[in-house]
């Protein structure tokens, strides 16, 4: 245990940032996961700019890296432009 009063407030704050984060990060892995299943390309051009903008504020925030979010929002273009 810590024997510090600030690293125990540290303690207490890392531990609910991480919770925060991985609550948006699967958020948008579902998300992201949802729009791979999608075989419309209407539902799925409408879903296209709501999932890169939470990648986007994701990447800002450094829940996930830029080049991840960017390659994310890459390959789920490609997905959607596929589509027939």
């Amino acid at each position: 245990m810590a024997n510090h009063k600030s690293s125990v407030k540290r303690i207490r704050q890392i531990r609910t940032r991480r919770l925060h984060n991985k609550y948006y990060a699967k958020t948008v892995r579902n998300a992201v996961r949802n729009l791979r299943a999608t075989s419309e390309k209407s539902e799925a051009t409408a879903m296209l700019p709501k999932i890169s903008s939470m990648l986007d504020k994701l990447a800002k925030r450094n829940i996930i890296h830029k080049n991840k979010a960017s390659n994310l929002k890459s390959k789920l273009a490609l997905h959607v432009n596929k589509l027939a």
